[in-house]
């Protein structure tokens, strides 16, 4: 079993920078696939970045969002640029060692954080 425990999120104004963290525990993590989603209210759970032998970034933050892994720490980041208000969300990171990144936007995915809020003002 893989627990995840993200943080790192806050309220931010717009044009600002989060990085969240997803510390992983239980098992490494190191040759699993990472990724962040997100959901705003009233909106579907959507897939944000991943990381695994590849990155992958869902168009609305390409050149925004930057996702890393530190394996001696079993710990996955979401480094966030230039924050917009439409960035408002739950941020959840999300790991599984038999989905490949190009994937996992849209499998079902094994492992989950409870997620983290992030908040930006315009």
């Amino acid at each position: 079993q893989v627990q995840l425990v993200e943080s790192g999120g806050g309220l931010v104004q717009a044009g600002g920078s989060l990085r969240l963290s997803c510390a992983a525990s239980g098992r490494t993590i190191r040759y699993y696939s990472v990724g962040w989603f997100r959901q705003a209210p009233g909106k579907e759970r959507e897939f944000v970045a991943g990381s695994g032998g590849t990155t992958s970034y869902a168009d609305s933050v390409k050149g925004r969002f930057t996702i890393s892994r530190d394996n001696a720490k079993n710990t996955a980041y979401l480094r966030m640029n230039s924050l917009k208000p439409e960035d408002t969300a739950v941020y959840y990171c999300a790991a599984d060692d038999r989905v490949g990144v190009a994937n996992m936007p849209k499998a079902p995915l094994a492992y989950w954080g409870q997620g983290t809020q992030v908040t930006v003002s315009s």
